[in-house]
């Protein structure tokens, strides 16, 4: 059962959320706040597994609660859900640890299975904001000398990554282990210092080594 937290200053949204997750059978909503600080005093007695979090909201935004969120409590995935896809939302809160970023006309399939992406820690980014990412490649040099460059496997796990493959589903693509893509991810990471799957990808549109049109 993935137990989920929903943060929004709209009661209506709140109420709509809870409706579509309570819905499915492995998900159940254990909480809910109107901001970013009423999120971090109920956090520890809902005990979520991933928190859908709005991002402009009074007393607290969710960028700020996502920075908190890392540091109280590092294993519970956070969602961006918003209506806003702007340079200033999106690099802040990938940066501040969000494992993924929708916006909120998301059909509910796609809701669901980037609560369940997010829940097995994968990155899950709307094509739109894709898009905001690759936007930032312009003017942005790749950074790095050669021995920060990226092999061509490690390339290859990295498009799945940001096409939004598990690892199962990149092993089987790639005829390779899941071991062995855990290993490139870890070299990734470690070339990108980032620490997780959504950084890495903003980090990679953000250096140019993705593109929209590879999609």
């Amino acid at each position: 059962m993935i137990r989920v937290m929903v943060v929004d200053d709209h009661p209506v949204v709140r109420d709509g959320l809870r409706g579509v997750l309570d819905a499915e059978p492995d998900m159940e909503v254990v909480g809910e706040a109107g901001h970013g600080a009423e999120a971090l005093a109920r956090v520890a007695a809902a005990a979520p597994d991933v928190v859908l979090m709005d991002l402009r909201m009074p007393v607290m935004g969710g960028v700020d609660a996502i920075r908190e969120l890392r540091r109280a409590a590092p294993a519970v995935r956070v969602l961006v859900l918003t209506t806003f896809d702007t340079d200033r939302d999106v690099l802040p809160a990938v940066e501040a640890g969000a494992t993924g970023y929708l916006l909120k006309d998301t059909p509910r399939d796609e809701l669901l299975r980037a609560v369940r992406a997010a829940h097995r820690g994968e990155a899950v980014l709307s094509p739109a904001v894709a898009g905001r990412l690759m936007g930032q490649v312009r003017g942005v040099g790749r950074g790095g000398g050669t021995a920060d460059a990226l092999s061509a496997r490690e390339m290859e796990v990295l498009r799945f990554v940001a096409a939004g493959s598990t690892n199962r589903e990149t092993a089987r693509a790639l005829f390779i282990s899941e071991a062995t893509v855990k290993t490139h991810l870890l070299h990734v990471y470690a070339k990108l210092e980032v620490r997780d799957r959504a950084s890495a990808v903003a980090a990679a549109y953000q250096r140019g080594l993705l593109r929209a049109d590879q999609e």
